[in-house]
């Protein structure tokens, strides 16, 4: 088959098209035929080796232990391993997995589930990674009906879910994005939109019940000015925190300062779980929620969609057509 490979760590240059083995489904495994997948700053991460905290974390040291990148997708069930009861040939399903850059990969029955009936392929393989941190986010804020929300990196691939999720909740949303996704954001339904480069979010003249944090690299004192004193913040991303650990250190100090503030501090570490994909389908299949896709790209043309990503230009998800 057919597969992006990379046997070293590096930029897109190290990713290359190659013919490998299939891979079998082991016990509780289910090998899909991919359709489509996704790109998303996991796959930068993975396929950099950067934070070196990453590859601490079992991912290989020297070397990534996967050759195959790639974690979103979707596709036809092709056959399943022993011990899987939820799944069987011909299913389509969409979730994430270990090596979604090629024609066949293998998933874990629990990270899958059945694609909804409203989305085709391209559509479904933008959801998994991205909107299960979303929902992992905001139901880690705690969020009510009625409450505020800040969603600083609204216009990006869990941004774009995230806006759409509170407001499926019944919460005010608020976004953070630049002048020209200003529309975008609006459009996927955040009640008012706020251009960093001409406001300061975080200047502490409006305050929300959750701020979800998932672009910049603001401090923790900043964050905790748009917060309402007895507000949450989760920190779900942030890339400029050096080469070692990342952004990760915020998420730590939150963690170590919360007990002794009035405010809740935390960080998330997201999972696409089975349940979390259900919840998802069906607020997908409702209408609540539809993903953004700004680009699709050919397998053959991986690399390219990963430096797009990088570039910062994205609105919404980037996905890969493999079939």
């Amino acid at each position: 088959m057919k597969a992006i490979v990379q046997d070293t760590y590096g930029l897109p240059e190290v990713l290359r098209l190659e013919e490998i083995e299939r891979p079998v489904p082991g016990r509780g495994e289910v090998l899909v035929r991919v359709h489509a997948a996704a790109v998303d700053m996991g796959v930068w991460h993975l396929m950099a080796g950067m934070p070196y905290l990453v590859r601490a974390m079992g991912f290989g040291l020297r070397a990534p232990k996967t050759r195959v990148p790639g974690m979103d997708v979707a596709g036809r069930v092709e056959a399943v391993g022993a011990d899987v009861t939820r799944f069987r040939p011909g299913d389509e399903v969409y979730g994430s997995c270990n090596g979604s850059f090629a024609e066949y990969a293998c998933a874990k029955e629990g990270r899958l589930a059945h694609k909804p009936g409203n989305l085709d392929f391209e559509q479904a393989a933008a959801v998994p990674v991205s909107a299960c941190t979303a929902l992992q986010a905001v139901r880690g804020g705690r969020l009510q009906a009625g409450q505020t929300v800040l969603v600083i990196g609204a216009s990006g691939g869990v941004g774009t879910f995230a806006v759409q999720l509170a407001k499926a909740f019944g919460a005010h949303v608020t976004g953070v994005c630049s002048t020209a996704k200003a529309d975008l954001v609006r459009s996927i339904g955040a009640d008012e939109v706020i251009d960093y480069t001409r406001e300061d979010p975080t200047d502490g003249t409006r305050r929300y019940d959750l701020v979800l944090d998932i672009a910049g690299n603001r401090s923790l004192s900043r964050l905790r000015r748009a917060l309402t004193p007895r507000g949450t913040l989760v920190i779900v991303g942030g890339e400029e925190g050096g080469r070692w650990i990342g952004g990760n250190d915020r998420q730590l100090r939150a963690l170590l300062l919360s007990p002794f503030v009035g405010q809740r501090l935390r960080g998330l570490v997201a999972m696409e779980k089975h349940a979390d994909l259900k919840i998802l389908g069906e607020l997908l299949e409702a209408g609540s929620v539809t993903p953004v896709i700004d680009r699709t790209y050919p397998l053959a043309q991986v690399p390219d969609a990963i430096s797009y990503l990088m570039a910062g230009h994205a609105r919404g998800k980037v996905v890969v057509r493999v079939q």
